[in-house]
């Protein structure tokens, strides 16, 4: 039997997936509508009338479950089916939160499409009947309407208020307003009010009064924005900031669009503002990141050099195990650094790298609090343990099975002290000179860190003492951050 074909509303940020869904759901017979974020979605339900929406829980910025409950704020859609897609095990509090913000199902990835088209099937004829019961109450109510002039002019200003309410979805971070271009009249939902800051009961919404909230290098924004109106715009975008009573600044999005009369007059000015802060800020924290990581890199390219290039043995393969095991050395703490998002490193995670190949037979101890490192502070102690755990295996404690090593730390007044000690090994004599390996950990402790490195050559084993500031940023003579290896080692070697 034919039917009128009902709108179904796909949300999905990648193209792949949004085709896969219109080649599987193409056999029923409806209309698909396309949105490829939240934002987009919630524009396409204030313009068309959506049976059953679909909708990817993981998406940026606005994921399924916020989309969820920004729609179920609105009137409107209150009871509008919509399904969850997830492509990542959905937990049973998952699945909580997902009816609790209003998902009437879920479908997990890889999709099933016979299971699709027919939860979208169900949910299709249910909107289609409930659609044709409520056109029956609609002619219903048009001739008590027809009979009522008092009842037809309060339907009037329902729907007027409706129509406002419609602009924007007062929840989350997003706000609506209304403007009557001829009154002067304002009007704020709860939403807007929260995204400036303030409260209706100590705010009167004016132009002055909104003006002295935006910060003064936007305020143009608002002039401009007028004058467009005026000039026959019936709609306009922009992002400006505000400055908060507190003081605080939040960036934002508006969007604004012009009701006419029959004459072509702007009577009305209706819009939507959303926060970006958090938006803005991590696009702020991503640049700061990307930069910092290029400093890095370039510092961890000169270390590499300098160690290639001043490493010295008396053959091929002894250069080669000394300069992989210094250079995976650099590897290692970059990516203990790269999980913390090179905010830092704990000093105990740089020791459990060193150690793992000697941890057998219980020949090492361990003692100390979690210590947090700076970044350019991890990557020189790890090239000290990497020396002194290399001169130990090859010469000191932990090249017999008789050997014993105890690494105990504590930091006071935002100084940190290391104390090395060997035992059990062979006997140990004072090197009449300093290797390379010494010098560089000399160099990089005392020179970069401005710490201080002593060591006892008894006969019992090494007692190697590091001092270094916690607090204490290494000088950058290149760039903020970087810090010259190359020169350090350089001098080192000399």
């Amino acid at each position: 039997m034919d039917h009128e074909k009902v709108n179904i509303l796909l949300v999905d940020d990648q193209p792949a997936k949004l085709l896969a869904y219109e080649v599987i759901l193409k056999d029923l017979g409806e209309n698909l509508v396309i949105a490829s974020s939240g934002r987009e979605a919630l524009e396409v339900l204030l313009k068309t009338e959506i049976a059953v929406i679909l909708v990817d829980v993981c998406m940026p910025e606005l994921d399924g479950f916020e989309l969820a409950a920004m729609i179920r704020e609105h009137p409107r859609f209150q009871k509008t089916a919509m399904i969850f897609i997830s492509a990542i095990q959905v937990s049973d509090i998952d699945r909580l939160r997902g009816y609790e913000m209003g998902a009437v199902d879920y479908v997990p990835v890889p999709v099933v499409p016979e299971v699709l088209r027919a939860k979208i099937k169900v949910f299709s004829e249910l909107y289609r009947k409930t659609r044709e019961l409520e056109r029956l109450n609609q002619e219903l109510e048009d001739r008590v309407r027809a009979r009522t002039a008092e009842l037809e002019n309060s339907t009037a200003k329902l729907r007027e208020s409706e129509q406002r309410r419609s602009m924007a979805i007062a929840a989350g971070k997003m706000g609506s307003w209304d403007w009557d271009w001829i009154t002067g009249d304002w009007m704020w939902d709860e939403g807007q009010y929260r995204i400036f800051g303030v409260g209706p009961e100590i705010f009167e919404v004016n132009p002055a009064n909104v003006q002295a909230l935006l910060h003064p290098d936007d305020v143009d924004q608002l002039r401009k924005a007028i004058a467009e109106f005026n000039s026959g715009t019936r709609a306009y975008e922009t992002e400006f900031r505000i400055v908060r009573p507190d003081g605080e600044v939040r960036w934002c999005v508006g969007t604004a669009a012009a009701t006419i009369d029959a004459s072509g007059r702007v009577v009305r000015v209706s819009g939507v503002t959303v926060d970006i802060t958090e938006r803005k800020r991590a696009e702020e924290r991503q640049n700061l990141l990307a930069r910092e990581v290029d400093h890095r890199a370039k510092n961890a390219l000169a270390l590499a050099q300098s160690i290639v290039r001043l490493t010295r043995a008396d053959g091929v393969k002894a250069y080669v195990n000394a300069v992989e095991g210094r250079i995976n050395a650099l590897a290692r703490v970059h990516t203990i650094l790269s999980l913390s998002s090179w905010q830092g490193a704990e000093l105990s995670k740089l020791i459990d790298e060193e150690l793992a190949p000697y941890s057998l037979g219980g020949q090492i101890r361990l003692a100390g609090p979690e210590v947090q490192l700076l970044p350019a502070t991890a990557q020189t102690l790890a090239l000290a343990l990497h020396e002194l755990f290399t001169n130990s295996a090859k010469y000191g404690a932990l090249s017999t099975r008789s050997g014993r090593l105890m690494i105990a730390w504590h930091a006071e007044d935002d100084r940190l002290t290391l104390t090395w000690e060997e035992s059990g090994g062979p006997l140990v004599r004072t090197p009449k000179s300093r290797g390379f390996g010494t010098r560089s950990l000399l160099a990089s402790v005392e020179s970069q860190l401005g710490g201080r490195a002593q060591f006892d050559w008894r006969a019992e084993g090494l007692l190697c003492r590091l001092e270094v500031p916690l607090t204490r940023k290494p000088a950058a003579t290149t760039a903020p951050g970087k810090v010259d290896a190359a020169a350090e080692l350089q001098r080192a070697s000399g």
